[in-house]
């Protein structure tokens, strides 16, 4: 019985993708055939001809790179900063701080785009780099993971090190790092897959076709003239793709890091 629910656990996980691909491969005229399929009729690379032809894809791959990894590393270091602070160090309010932190939890980010899209707007931040990835890094998912994590490692690390004479810095970069590369993987990728696969913030900030991410771009496949279905499947499958072979590097430190964190 449990092998026959997972079995269609996976199968209702897997169908999306195989619809995707599916549609990705079809020539034009087969994209309303009735009966619909999951496999094409005809086979076709249209879609993803028109992808490379009509967007200046290395340039769209390139930027989503910089900009998905380039805040996942600030957001490490940040994120790992303030868990550190909040697990390891002893200051008044500590508490305090770290419910504040988790309710921000509920406050969508959608709440906070008109202000700090006028923020970016007065620096002068607007279609850059620097706007584009600032104010993403930090997350309060990724302080409270790590935070969890943090609070599990034994105290008497940061006693013995005090006593050679390691100051917080030191007990932070050359004992708890070391330490959590579980975690911290587990973050890379929940947090590279999360935006890797942002389309609204990149498509706010960025009004110049040559500073978007490649699925803020994709938006050139659907206009009032209809929608370019095989393009923006094939693109679609394009960007899944890094997201699949970074999961797949980092599958064993992500199960121990969300293990070890305590997340459900």
């Amino acid at each position: 019985m449990a092998a026959v629910v997972l079995a269609g656990a996976a199968l209702a996980t897997i169908l999306p993708f195989l619809w995707m691909l599916g549609v990705a491969l079809r020539p034009a005229s087969d994209l309303y055939a009735h009966p619909a399929s999951i496999l094409p009729g005809h086979w076709s690379l249209d879609g993803f001809r028109a992808v490379v032809d009509q967007l200046p894809f290395g340039r769209l791959v390139l930027n989503t790179f910089v900009f998905a990894g380039g805040t996942c590393v600030l957001l490490l270091f940040f994120d790992s900063l303030t868990a550190y602070a909040l697990a390891r160090l002893e200051f008044r309010g500590k508490n305090a701080l770290f419910v504040l932190i988790l309710a921000t939890l509920m406050v969508p980010f959608q709440v906070t785009l008109i202000p700090v899209f006028l923020t970016l707007f007065h620096l002068g931040w607007l279609n850059t780099e620097h706007g584009l990835i600032l104010p993403r890094a930090t997350s309060a998912l990724g302080i409270f993971m790590l935070r969890q994590f943090f609070v599990q490692l034994p105290k008497e690390l940061d006693e013995a090190a005090r006593i050679d004479g390691a100051g917080p810095w030191t007990i932070y970069w050359r004992i708890i790092l070391p330490l959590s590369k579980p975690a911290l993987a587990s973050l890379f990728v929940i947090q590279f897959a999360a935006l890797w696969n942002d389309f609204l913030w990149p498509l706010v900030v960025t009004s110049d076709p040559s500073k978007r991410t490649l699925p803020a771009a994709l938006t050139m496949f659907s206009s009032s003239d209809g929608v370019d279905h095989a393009a923006l499947m094939a693109g679609a499958a394009i960007s899944l793709s890094p997201l699949a072979l970074a999961f797949l590097l980092a599958q064993r430190f992500f199960v121990q890091g969300v293990a070890a964190s305590g997340l459900k």
